[in-house]
């Protein structure tokens, strides 16, 4: 009984650490969903980022003029102007807590 014992706690052991672990870190989840536009600085200086004349967040000036609510509905629902998408939404890619992730992420680059 003792070896099933053990055997069970180390199996639960082990399920728990890769549910918990199941969240991608924010800088990898930065690197493959928003650096290619934003660039790895979130600066915006990529040829994308140009191109759409996105906002640098390494401004505190354009970090200021931001809220934590902004951050996590563009990220959620992505971002649409003139009728047409410059950013896809990220609801069904990222969970919750990924998406929350960003907005400190995205307030360490200030300045």
């Amino acid at each position: 009984m003792k070896t099933y014992t053990k055997v069970l706690v180390a199996g639960l052991a082990l399920a728990s650490g890769v549910a918990l672990s199941s969240a991608a870190p924010v800088a990898e989840n930065w690197d493959n969903h928003c650096a290619k536009c934003h660039g790895a600085d979130g600066a915006g200086q990529t040829k994308i980022g140009k191109k759409l004349k996105l906002k640098n967040y390494t401004d505190a000036a354009v970090q200021a003029a931001m809220t934590d609510e902004e951050i996590l509905k563009a990220t959620t629902e992505g971002v649409i102007i003139d009728g047409k998408e410059k950013m896809k939404p990220f609801k069904d890619e990222l969970s919750a807590e990924e998406i929350n992730d960003f907005v400190a992420y995205i307030r360490a680059f200030k300045s």
